[in-house]
């Protein structure tokens, strides 16, 4: 486990700025059409500034005045669906500590109750000790408290089988299928293509995303099944943009393009020449600031 020496620091100077940069969420619909500037997303939150993927992290993001965040979804032993990066619990937990003889603490081999006693918050900075893995329900309903909208990663598919359906079921639960909610305020992404491929399959009405840099030749056969192409950022060029813009995506329409993770001004500047929809980041006042992004 290690500590932010400057997370103390960095939430002070936030907490200076908040009431300037905003705290109520934009009301900008997704996706490009009639904006020029790319959307900006909270990526797992806004986590350059509080844990990662925590309740906290989404609710400074709508402080800061942000619609979109980003989160990861696992699975525990027992078949909780929870909002984690690693598939282990070692680098934003004091697992080893809670838990020292169950080495390497993988998400899959602890119940959702074992996660829930975690401190997922000390490990960033002593004023967010206390902070807990929240289960993803528990994230969907304070998504829809914040008036947000989400990006959901489904993280690692091949270690959880049937996690599409699940995730489905989970969304379907809280109330994230209906139309006003499929139409403006999610979005699916997968680093798997047959995962992004499934949940086409089952809810085709769904705005999906892959997560990766296919050749171009490749494009069109993820057109078939998405609408988005998510990149890293170092891995793209203005025409790979513009070929994936050249394509029709699952719904018809012009694919975009959401690349990741750009935290410096110069960087964001740079993937918006390139054209790109979007810009996920741990900082997003950093990159709204650069590119006027919403």
């Amino acid at each position: 486990m290690y500590v932010r020496p400057a997370a103390a620091a960095t939430a002070a100077f936030l907490g200076l700025t908040l009431s300037v940069l905003g705290a109520s969420a934009s009301s900008a619909a997704p996706g490009p059409a009639g904006f020029t500037n790319p959307t900006v997303y909270a990526h797992r939150g806004a986590s350059a500034y509080a844990p990662e993927n925590t309740l906290d992290a989404i609710d400074l993001a709508m402080r800061l005045g942000f619609d979109w965040v980003e989160n990861d979804v696992q699975r525990t032993k027992d078949g909780e669906l929870v909002v984690v990066h690693d598939d282990t619990l070692a680098r934003t937990t004091d697992v080893e500590q809670v838990f020292p003889a169950r080495k390497p603490w993988r998400i899959a081999d602890f119940t959702a109750a074992e996660i829930a006693r975690l401190d997922a918050g000390s490990w960033f900075g002593e004023e967010y000790a206390g902070a807990r893995v929240p289960t993803l329900r528990e994230y969907l309903d304070r998504v829809q408290r914040n008036h947000q909208r989400l990006l959901l990663e489904i993280k690692k598919p091949e270690l959880y089988p049937g996690i599409e359906e699940q995730t489905l079921q989970v969304l379907g639960e809280a109330g994230w299928l209906d139309d006003q909610h499929v139409s403006r305020r999610l979005v699916v992404q997968s680093f798997s293509a047959d995962c992004v491929r499934i949940v086409h399959g089952l809810r085709p009405d769904i705005v999906t995303a892959f997560l990766g840099t296919p050749p171009v030749a490749d494009l069109p056969r993820y057109a078939a099944f998405t609408d988005r192409i998510n990149p890293w950022h170092t891995t793209i060029s203005g025409d790979w943009v513009a070929a994936v813009h050249g394509l029709l995506g699952a719904h018809g329409k012009a694919m975009e393009v959401d690349t990741w993770i750009v935290d410096d001004e110069a960087t964001a500047r740079k993937v918006q020449d390139m054209g790109v929809d979007g810009i996920i980041t741990n900082k997003p006042d950093v990159v709204r600031e650069a590119v006027g992004g919403y």
